[in-house]
């Protein structure tokens, strides 16, 4: 892709949003605020911004939210014209994507540094998904689009059509010595190899997250296969479950001490059936894999699911957690894998799913605590207090963290409503803040048309009540979430490296637990193919 002319003084700008009506009209005011603060930037360098798509009088928000219409946006965009995507809310992909991939002018993605609407886990979305395309862009984000940071690689990009981040954080797996435990992680993947295990796939591409779907050819290199299963499959399922059933597993989450915030109001407040009803999708999730042999599922709960029964967080978390509500099976009464998690992907994120089987049979072999989850890179800002002076992220995503990472386990969890804007059947989260601790972090991603892997250490932190509930309400306070610091690593560091939405956790004993875990997964992953990167501190 070209840089800009130096006679081009317009800019245009297009703004991916959801597919929930919804939405978009709940969100529509914190990016119209954005795309003020970010017109005021560029005029002030002497730029005209041209907005590709007019806000919709009838639809009430101005995004492009469906792939017909951005196809048809980017018809009356010039296909060399410098052009920015800013986000300040959740975006799906593919409304852009097929126009970004023939557009030959330089790409800037932008978001707004807010946890208010998740506009920067769109933009890492974005980020990733365009690099699994192969196609060059540059990304910044800022709080006010003031900053000197901002400003610089603003000008940067209006100059060259390129913004280049600090990198000095990462280092190949062959640059840093390996430990024993490196060749630890070797040996469980030589024989993880040999024991080839089933992906449960219930529908691909969930939210639009292109960057999620990995080519079926690169999979097979980690001895993992997808077996293709469908939402309606999983629903035909909750029908054979009996009321009893449900009954017993909610029976079983309130005598662990869970607590649900009951009402009555179907449409705004959590209610008992809205729950016995998500007890079934956990009883026919774990019936489905038990038929088709999955060593992991992933269920994508959007369009379709979301219409018919209520949120699947609630049986994601459950699958996630060894200790669990037992199921059994239809025919013999045994019980379905006991002792152990059923790891699930959340969103369908099959890179998140091939790192949660490999984190979680590599932890359970070296003896360690195997809950594993994905979260959102929601948001984040420094912390001073409490003996913390650093960064601290929020890391939070709709529910599916197992209650084993949550503070005093079950009964640290509180279950209240999903958001109706995003789950009109409700359902209930596992909310709840996650226990301190060291941590491995990780991301799996496609990029050069392979499989690559970043991973690091870092440490869920305790913040006081007063600061949990300041952050809830910055960003879903719905949702469980962690308190996570990355060692060795800036927060633009992180923006500007990572390639997805997601990013993947589970828990060490210790830091030198954790360094073992880390050197370890490197060398398993390493073994299996993909190319490894430490990140930060090792």
């Amino acid at each position: 892709m070209g840089s800009p002319r130096a006679t081009v003084k317009t800019v245009y700008l297009v703004a991916s949003g959801d597919s929930r009506l919804a939405a978009n009209q709940t969100c529509e005011t914190a990016q119209a605020a954005m795309e003020e603060k970010l017109t005021k930037a560029l005029a002030n360098e002497g730029i005209k911004v041209q907005r590709a798509h007019p806000y919709d009088s009838v639809k009430r928000h101005g995004f492009i939210d469906s792939q017909k219409y951005g196809i048809e946006v980017f018809r009356s965009i010039p296909d060399d014209a410098p052009l920015i995507v800013a986000e300040a809310v959740w975006q799906y992909t593919h409304h852009i994507l097929p126009g970004l991939l023939t557009h030959h002018g330089p790409i800037l993605t932008i978001a707004n540094w807010s946890g208010t609407w998740p506009g920067l886990v769109g933009l890492l979305n974005l980020n990733a998904s365009l690099s699994k395309a192969g196609l060059q862009y540059s990304t910044l984000w800022s709080e006010d689009f003031s900053d000197a940071f901002f400003c610089e690689g603003l000008r940067s990009w209006l100059k060259s059509g390129y913004v280049t981040h600090d990198s000095t954080h990462v280092h190949p797996f062959g640059s840093v010595i390996p430990l024993n435990d490196t060749q630890v992680g070797a040996n469980f993947a030589r024989e993880f190899k040999k024991s080839k295990r089933i992906m449960g796939i219930f529908d691909e591409g969930c939210m639009g997250m292109y960057n999620a779907i990995i080519p079926d050819e690169l999979l097979w290199t980690t001895s993992l296969f997808k077996e293709r299963l469908s939402q309606s499959a999983l629903y035909a399922k909750m029908l054979t479950v009996p009321n009893a059933e449900a009954k017993a597993v909610l029976d079983w989450l309130l005598t662990k001490g869970v607590h649900f915030e009951f009402g009555t109001v179907e449409a705004t407040e959590l209610t008992e059936a809205q729950v016995l009803q998500q007890c079934k999708m956990y009883i026919a999730a774990v019936r489905l894999a038990h038929e088709f042999g999955c060593a992991a599922i992933g269920i994508q709960y959007q369009q379709g699911l979301k219409d018919l029964v209520p949120a699947s967080d609630l049986a994601e978390g459950l699958l996630n957690n060894v200790d669990r509500p037992p199921v059994h099976d239809e025919t013999n009464g045994k019980i379905l894998f006991p002792g152990e998690a059923i790891p699930h992907f959340n969103e369908v994120d099959e890179c998140a799913g091939l790192d949660a089987i490999v984190t979680y049979h590599l932890w359970r072999f070296m003896g360690f605590p195997p809950e594993t989850t994905l979260h959102d890179i929601r948001w984040g800002e420094r912390y001073r207090g409490e003996g913390i002076d650093d960064f601290v992220w929020v890391f939070e995503i709709s529910g599916a963290v197992p209650p084993a990472h949550i503070m005093n386990g079950y009964r640290g969890v509180v279950s209240v409503r999903q958001p109706p804007m995003y789950f009109p059947r409700g359902g209930g989260t596992i909310k709840g803040v996650c226990k301190p601790g060291h941590i491995v972090w990780s991301r799996v991603y496609v990029e050069d048309d392979r499989l690559k892997c970043d991973l690091g250490l870092g440490e869920s932190v305790k913040l006081p009540d007063v600061e949990n509930q300041e952050r809830w309400q910055q960003t879903t306070s719905q949702w469980p979430m962690m308190h996570a610091t990355l060692k060795g690593i800036t927060r633009d560091q992180m923006m500007a490296r990572h390639k997805a939405n997601h990013i993947q956790v589970v828990y060490a004993p210790d830091y030198d637990g954790a360094r073992r875990g880390l050197y370890a997964k490197a060398g398993a992953m390493n073994e299996l193919g993909l190319e490894v990167f430490f990140c930060g501190k090792t």
